[in-house]
Formats: structure tokens, sequence, C-alpha cells
């Protein structure tokens, strides 16, 4: 925090830092390429986020297991995910502030005061409602009263993580402390939702540099989440795609089929039905993500995964949907493969006769 003088602008803080404006600006080029925006936009994020003051960031951790806080910290410098928290000046963290008790808790209340109206708030872990939220309590304060306090000087919110946005791992049957997601409770702030169990480092990034630039929160779809990173599904975009089309479907992990690379559907892939980033972002600097190590995604950013389960069953055996509507799509994405691989022979061969 910067008391007794103005602060810097981000600009005047990275050049201290001993960052180059090449390296500022291919940033800013990584981030609106991740955001599906366009190349003409990286500048404009560069001059808007040179302008701007460090963010404040009270991060409030509840009902989770910190592996939220682990994948977004879990960086390796220069990336996207260390840059970021140049941006930032993280004023609240319980895992990562050297401040305890009661020092703690008065840096939360001092970075209120100081950015009242502006400070972003970010919330990994589900809220437990029951019996009036004793079941998590930080300083002999509930998670619902420290989230509805430092909510009411907010500008915004984000909910980090499948527990933050849905109540995850802690709302599955039977919910025995009545565990709530951000949105059941905060009804009169902006709040976005990134999802995952746990969410994609990068994701944050975007969201966060969306909000610097624009002074706002990104688009989002009728789940809170930004359309950027969860406009498509994950079969999609999926490199094993085509194999679905073509009916190539691995029957066990151990097969040729799985050997040779081909669809997981049939061992419990949830990728056509859930919404993620992780075939184009994917995880550990770009480098891969559960489908291409051979394991079926499933379904961790989508509301109540864990009650659905059947991680190893087909969807149309499952609760993840229309079983119906998941078979048909299955039976067409066999038919037109099939049919297509009969259209190429017939074609190989017409143009066989002609020669």
């Amino acid at each position: 925090m910067h008391q007794g003088k103005t602060p810097e602008t981000l600009s005047e803080e990275l050049r201290r830092r001993g960052m180059s404006r090449r390296t500022f600006l291919k940033f800013c080029a990584a981030v609106a390429s991740s955001m599906a925006l366009p190349a003409t936009m990286a500048p404009v994020m560069a001059e808007a986020l040179a302008k701007a003051r460090r963010q404040s960031v009270i991060w409030l951790s509840f009902q989770e297991c910190t592996g939220c806080v682990e994948s977004l910290t879990r960086s390796y410098a220069p990336s996207l995910e260390s840059l970021i928290f140049d941006f930032i000046s993280l004023d609240y963290q319980h895992a990562l502030q050297a401040a305890a008790g009661h020092q703690a808790e008065a840096a939360r209340e001092a970075a209120m005061k100081e950015h009242w109206g502006k400070y972003l708030v970010i919330v990994d872990g589900s809220i437990p409602l029951k019996d009036g939220g004793v079941y998590s309590t930080v300083a002999g304060e509930t998670n619902l009263d420290t989230l509805r306090h430092v909510a009411e000087g907010a500008a915004a919110l984000i909910s980090v993580g499948t527990c933050a946005a849905y109540g995850g791992l802690p709302k599955a049957h039977p919910n025995p402390t009545g565990a709530a997601a951000v949105t059941d409770i905060i009804k009169d702030k902006p709040v976005i939702n990134v999802p995952g169990c746990p969410p994609i480092p990068e994701v944050m990034t975007g969201v966060i540099a969306n909000f610097l630039t624009f002074g706002r929160l990104p688009d989002m779809d009728h789940l809170n989440r930004p359309i950027a990173f969860f406009g498509d599904t994950i079969h999609d975009r999926c490199y094993r795609r085509p194999f679905y089309r073509r009916g190539q479907f691995a029957k066990r992990f151990d097969d040729e089929g799985a050997r040779n690379g081909w669809c997981l559907y049939e061992l419990g892939c949830k990728g056509p039905v859930v919404h993620n980033a992780c075939a184009t972002t994917k995880w550990n600097q770009n480098l891969t993500f559960p489908i291409q190590s051979g394991h079926g995604c499933i379904g961790c950013s989508e509301p109540d995964f864990w009650d659905k389960g059947s991680f190893y069953a087909p969807l149309s055996t499952g609760r993840w949907g229309s079983a119906e509507g998941i078979a048909a799509a299955a039976v067409v994405g066999t038919t037109v493969g099939i049919g297509s691989a009969m259209l190429s022979r017939a074609r190989q061969s017409d143009i066989i006769k002609k020669g």
C-alpha cells in the first residue's frame, strides 16, 4: 500500500522495476490475444494500463483447499501470471501476506478505507450459510459477515474457482454446512465467475487486465463467466474432435485407440457439455491439459460437477443433460464421420478412374 504520497502509475512502477516497454507490449499483446481481442487492441491496452494506478485487491479465502491460490501463484518468470502481480496491490490474502492475526485484519480495513469504492475483491471458497455461517470463521467473524462487509465498498468481485462460483465440493450432497456461492449472497455488485477446480491462471490475468484497461469486467455469459474464455465448449476446440467425427473412440485407457489418441467420449469425457479454455489456453505455460494427457474432462468448471459424477461413464448414462440429446450428438458425430470417410474414398476413386 502507498501511504503519504501519490501512488505511481503502472508505467512508472514497471520502469522502476526494470521492465522494458517491449516486454510490457508483449504482455498486453498476449492478454489481448487470450481474450480474443483484435491485435489493434494491444497498444490501446498498453496505453490504458500505463496510465493506471496499481489496483488494490482484497483476496478472501473461505471454504476452500488453497488449490486456487496454488494454481494462480505457481508461475515461472517472466510469465503472464507473475507479471500481473506487478499491476495490482495485493493488500490482503491469508496464504501470501506476511502479516498475521490482528495486523492482517487491520491491513484489510486500512485498504478498504483508503480505496473505498475502487478496490477489487477476489473470493475463493464457498460461504457456509447454515446456522448463521458458524462453520467457517476468521478472526471470530463468519465468512458470511466478512463477505458482506468487504463487498460493501468494492468496485467489483471476482469469484475464483468452482467453490466460490457455484458452491463446489463443499456444496455437494448432503451439503452439511449450507455452502453457497458468492452470487447467492451478493446481489448489488458486479460479480464475475472464473470457475475451475482449480481455474487457469491466464484467465485471471485476462479478467484483471480487462478491468484495469476498460474500467469494467469483461462480457459474461448466463453463468457470469467471461465469454472470451468460457464461450466455447472444450469439445469445440479439442484436438481429438476429428476422431469423434470419424467415430473413433478409445474403449479403455490402455487400448490401441487410447495409444493412438482417439476420442475419450466413451471413457467419460465431459468435453461436449463443459465450457472452459483448457483446450486453447491450456495449463503449465500452454503446454498441456487433461485430455492431452490421456484423461477425459471431468467437468470441474460446471455447476454441481461433483454431484453429477460419472467421471468414467459416457455422458449419455450420467446426469449432465438430456441422455437422448447427448446420445443423439454422439450418433450424429459417428454418422457424419463415416459419411465423410465414404465420400472421401468415393472422390479418390473417381479421381483415379479419371486419371
